[in-house]
């Protein structure tokens, strides 16, 4: 039963990842919660399972010109300093605290994204005020 949670959360994880959203933030969950390992192991395996994935995603997305090379470089720089530091805190830090950050971090993730979607609901009803408007965006 165990592989069949291993598979499905790759499945999710590079579905999403494909995407471009982070496939790490059901991943983790996934292997934390459904399949009991503790915080470190789980990001641990996320990283590697980022690697591959990330690679084929971005192949696909440079081929259809979605890549901005000049946005992406200063962020993979600066991104792989504090990646360095961010690996050495992760060292020292307990498996529960770092389950408290992760979770407090997909909160704040989850609820920007819940009040940009008030607000992109909002403001569409005010271009466009239909009858039943808010039931054809669910249905779309």
């Amino acid at each position: 039963m165990k592989i069949v949670w291993l598979v499905l959360a790759g499945v999710i994880s590079g579905v999403i990842g494909g995407m471009g959203m982070g496939g790490g933030t059901l991943l983790i969950p996934i292997l934390t919660i459904f399949l009991s390992f503790n915080q470190k192991n789980a990001q641990a395996i996320n990283l590697l399972a980022f690697i591959p994935m990330s690679i084929v995603a971005l192949i696909i997305h440079i081929k259809n010109k979605l890549v901005d090379f000049k946005v992406g470089t200063p962020i993979i720089c600066v991104g792989i300093v504090f990646s360095v530091i961010g690996s050495l805190l992760a060292d020292y830090l307990r498996n529960e605290l770092l389950q408290k950050i992760f979770a407090v971090f997909l909160l704040l993730v989850g609820l920007n994204q819940a009040i940009h979607a008030i607000c992109l609901m909002i403001k569409k009803k005010k271009k466009s005020p239909k009858k039943g408007y808010y039931f054809k965006i669910f249905i779309k």
